[in-house]
């Protein structure tokens, strides 16, 4: 239901100084027109009201009539300009399966776009982190894998972000302004839990084929199952889950902590170029840190059938034994520039796909421009 918010100004000298009433513009001009009529009867019968103004008993009203004199006069030295500013559309708040379908298409076109623009310095920290001591890296076919990884890469980011959404507009709403952060790494956390059922197929077949086991996405999925059965796609899962959950926590808490204080040191929306920078420290900050799990995630999804390692704990005890323990930051280089990179792409287009998508399903507030007098 459209609703007219009328301003009264006063000419008095201070522009700020307004009242606002909220009234529909028929019943308005009917108000109007009809209190025209009543000051014209009232000015018809003002001798009438001064003979009985005169009565004793009718003191109050004649106080109450010096009163409105008052006002009448105050009201000519400083008109009342009513002034329709605008008309308000009530819209419902968007419902949940409009959140998660945002989040998913934003999440899927984010994703998709990262991975093709930046796997090949995934290919090469990939690489550096299999090849042990003395072992040379291979800079051909770097963009090995991409196919088969897009594949897995954008039901994964669909499925994160369509999962982050909702569940943090949630916990915004039950945790307080100054827990933010946890709200922000619990749903973080369970986005990654989610789509890790995806991931983690997509990110072995990725990474073999990256390191020269496998020709082809298809090939690399038959020939792993047929050797390792279903669960050789899940190799290196713990691992996995002990690097992304933290990792996507991390980051998106870091991310979303530092919009919220740029947006109260600007004092507007952020534009495209400062989500990009805020999404590259996050990202940079987050890849850092978790390298050390990424290094072990690698090993693992990357040994096949007969590996040499047993679980987490053997194999940080034996990358520390035999190669140091400055082995577990392997790739370091490559992670950050690759992720940093990528959280700023990412980032960037996550924001601008979730707002174009909000346009297109929520029509512009119409304004209209009317004058009073």
């Amino acid at each position: 239901m459209a609703v007219s918010l009328f301003r009264l100004r006063k000419h008095s000298g201070f522009d700020g100084e307004h009242v606002h009433i909220r009234s529909t513009s028929s019943s308005l001009l009917k108000s109007s027109h009809s209190s025209s009529s009543s000051h014209s009867r009232r000015h018809q019968g003002s001798s009438f009201c001064e003979i009985a103004d005169e009565i004793p008993g009718n003191v109050s009203r004649r106080q109450r009539r010096r009163q409105r004199s008052a006002n009448a006069s105050s009201q000519q030295k400083n008109p009342v300009q009513l002034v329709a500013t605008s008309v308000v559309e009530s819209q419902a708040p968007p419902n949940f399966f409009q959140i998660v379908l945002q989040g998913a298409v934003a999440g899927a076109t984010a994703g998709v776009v990262v991975e093709t623009v930046l796997y090949p310095i995934d290919t090469i920290k990939t690489r550096l982190q299999v090849a042990r001591s003395g072992g040379g890296i291979v800079f051909k076919g770097l963009y090995s894998g991409l196919s088969g990884n897009l594949a897995g890469v954008l039901p994964a980011s669909a499925i994160f972000v369509g999962v982050y959404e909702p569940l943090k507009r949630k916990l915004l709403g039950i945790f307080p302004d100054h827990l933010s952060s946890v709200a922000h790494l619990a749903a973080g956390a369970a986005g990654g839990l989610t789509a890790s059922l995806v991931r983690v197929p997509t990110e072995v077949v990725k990474q073999r084929m990256q390191t020269g086991q496998f020709a082809s996405a298809h090939g690399a999925v038959r020939q792993i199952v047929g050797a390792e059965g279903v669960r050789g796609l899940y190799a290196g899962f713990g691992s996995f889950l002990l690097r992304d959950l933290p990792f996507d926590a991390i980051q998106f808490c870091i991310y979303e902590q530092l919009r919220i204080v740029c947006r109260k040191l600007v004092k507007r929306d952020l534009v495209d170029a400062e989500t990009a920078i805020i999404g590259a420290a996050s990202g940079a900050v987050t890849g850092a840190v978790t390298t050390p799990l990424d290094v072990i995630k690698t090993r693992l999804m990357t040994q096949g059938a007969h590996g040499r390692y047993k679980g987490i704990g053997d194999c940080v005890s034996k990358i520390i034994q035999e190669e140091g323990a400055g082995a577990l930051l392997k790739g370091v280089g490559p992670r950050v520039l690759w992720i940093g990179i990528g959280g700023s792409i990412f980032f960037a287009v996550l924001e601008r796909t979730k707002q174009l998508l909000a346009d297109q399903s929520s029509p512009k507030d119409s304004l209209t421009q009317a004058k009073f007098v």
